[in-house]
């Protein structure tokens, strides 16, 4: 039976990194769905991020005009803005930072909501900055579903306080929370 989400698209900063370890532990290795990791790192810095990750679930970087496929982890890459286009293909963009990042997860996240609508599930995770809120309520106002980490659990409350200032209809849930929603509700 198909879920109710076609795609997840998680995003996170500092401190993030163990949360998102935690959380990738607790998935399937073999989600029916795509799962698209949006991270803020240093730019022009070699980052350890994907083989990082790697260590967890088999999560590879995607090339400009990649279908994206079900049953994949994605980590957008390093100094690039990762978008999904209306053919269901990915968009590595090199353009200006957007809330002093790239990637920028508003502008994962804000494809996401044009291109999988009501089928899209959004996470935002720990981070000092206002990236992902407003991707996060452009996920909702689609009809698709937004969460975001409990602050009180955060390092960082700044992210995940500034999507629920945005938007009234997020979740807000423990990582233990988030955890049980995949797994029971996709």
């Amino acid at each position: 039976m198909k879920g109710a989400y076609d795609i997840i698209t998680i995003g996170g900063s500092a401190g993030s990194l163990s949360v998102l370890t935690t959380l990738l532990d607790a998935l399937p290795d073999n989600m029916r769905m795509p799962v698209v990791i949006v991270i803020h790192r240093l730019r022009n810095v070699e980052s350890e991020m994907g083989r990082l990750l790697s260590a967890t679930k088999d999560i590879r970087e995607p090339e400009d005009k990649e279908p994206v496929k079900d049953h994949h982890f994605y980590l957008a890459p390093q100094n690039y803005h990762l978008m999904i286009e209306a053919d269901k293909t990915f968009m590595l963009d090199y353009s200006e930072l957007v809330n002093y990042s790239r990637p920028a997860i508003d502008m994962t996240f804000s494809s996401v909501a044009e291109v999988y609508g009501h089928r899209a599930l959004c996470i935002l995770l720990s981070g000092a900055n206002k990236d992902g809120a407003e991707g996060v309520r452009e996920v909702i106002a689609a009809g698709g579903i937004g969460i975001v980490q409990d602050p009180h659990t955060a390092a960082f409350n700044v992210m995940p306080q500034s999507a629920i200032d945005l938007c009234r209809d997020v979740k807000i849930l423990t990582i233990e929370e988030i955890i049980k929603f995949i797994i029971f509700e996709t």
